[in-house]
């Protein structure tokens, strides 16, 4: 079964999206996300440009050789371009044999280790009050575990905080990315963060009790110091984890962390090899796997890393923010539902229009995902209603100190 056709395209239902359509030599199909959140033109060129005349004829059951194919042989490997640019194919091929074999991915890859997937939702507000209506909010909707994010007294704009108060309860689309030629500037002070985070953790816990599962992100705004200090410090409030407290790519600087708090660590989102966890699961400085199959190479690099981390006792936490595309969401539940050491899957719902552009075969229920047993991944592309939907220019914000210093978004 050779690979006939390759299509890259590029939709915007609310977001941005690249999507790679592969198609066969008798007619299956096969879908794989490309997404890069304010790059994404950079990827569909890339496959466009450097991978596609590289698949066609090439045969689509030799997913494994497909992937060292693309990777080893352009010499330049890593970084999110070309591993995002590799996601896609791998996905479309794992798509293409689920199809051939009617069976949904996860039996192709051990068959179900679960009934469903723990997920958590995005709960945000201005105010302690907003926040608890969201929190609220969220548990109405049926989420089990709770991401809390709050505006900081000091800081105009926050990372994680939706635009709109949180009291009616009903679902968003939090997009940072702003439709636009230049990025939006938000404002950071730390010393103000690590004073009012450990007030919010307090308030919530007294109003929703100890048994909610609540996160953490600190977006990797904090110095190794800093963020031992409040991992300490949120420690009564039992958090599920601690996620991005440093920049990863400081791996020494885990292990301060590591030396001063027990609050579990979750990093990784940013990442696109095993060679980025290398250090941090076999040093075991982290609890929980960020990463996205999107970003991380597809299915078969994301199974090959929680192997890996499975010999430290370290669970998934993959990334699923609503700049993975049903597609790359797709392919993360298949891969949490068959592995043994899952932990946790992050979920914002989509917009209509994304639900409209990508049919799924997913099912949230009772705070747990289930991504179906529709053959292969489960997701189909309507290509009419994507082209109904045209490319927009956006970029993520960026951040500076009050004296006018860039940092980390």
């Amino acid at each position: 079964m050779k690979i006939a056709a390759a299509e890259v395209i590029v939709t915007s239902p609310s977001r941005n999206f690249v999507t790679l359509k592969l198609t066969t030599d008798d007619g299956v199909t096969g879908l794989g996300d490309a997404t890069l959140n304010g790059r994404e033109l950079a990827v569909a060129t890339y496959l466009s440009e450097h991978v596609v005349p590289l698949l066609i004829e090439r045969d689509a059951h030799r997913i494994e050789d497909t992937w060292q194919y693309l990777y080893r042989g352009a010499y330049w490997r890593r970084g999110p371009v070309t591993m995002a640019a590799i996601a896609a194919v791998d996905m479309a091929l794992w798509d293409i044999k689920g199809k051939v074999a009617a069976l949904p991915l996860y039996q192709l890859i051990g068959g179900a280790s679960r009934a469903g997937l723990l997920a958590y939702g995005h709960a945000s507000g201005t105010t302690l009050e907003s926040l608890a209506e969201s929190v609220q909010a969220h548990l109405e909707r049926g989420y089990r575990a709770i991401r809390v994010q709050t505006a900081v007294p000091g800081i105009n704009a926050l990372y994680g905080v939706a635009a709109q108060a949180q009291a009616s309860g009903e679902r968003y689309d939090y997009e940072p990315a702003g439709r636009g030629a230049r990025p939006v500037e938000e404002d950071w002070d730390t010393r103000a963060y690590l004073r009012h985070v450990p007030k919010v953790f307090e308030h919530v816990r007294r109003q929703f009790g100890p048994e909610l599962p609540l996160l953490h992100d600190a977006h990797h705004r904090l110095r190794p110091i800093e963020a031992a200090r409040l991992g300490k410090e949120l420690e009564p409030y039992d958090l599920f984890w601690l996620e991005d407290c440093t920049p990863g790519e400081n791996q020494q600087g885990l292990r301060l962390v590591r030396q001063h708090t027990t609050t579990p660590l979750a990093i990784g989102e940013v990442f696109n090899t095993v060679y980025d966890f290398q250090t941090l699961i076999t040093e075991q400085l982290i609890d929980y796997v960020r990463a996205a199959a999107t970003h991380f190479g597809g299915v078969t690099p994301l199974r090959k890393v929680m192997d890996f981390a499975a010999t430290y006792q370290i669970r998934s936490g993959f990334h699923g923010p609503t700049d993975v595309s049903p597609v790359g969401l797709a392919a993360q539940l298949h891969v949490g539902l068959a592995i043994h050491n899952f932990g946790i899957q992050e979920y914002m719902e989509h917009s209509q229009a994304t639900n409209s552009v990508f049919r799924q075969s997913m099912s949230f229920e009772d705070g747990h995902l289930h991504p179906g047993d529709a053959p292969g991944l489960g997701v189909e592309l309507d290509e009419a209603a994507a082209a109904g939907h045209p490319y927009e220019p956006a970029y993520l914000p960026v951040s500076r100190l009050k004296d006018g210093t860039m940092h980390d978004w």
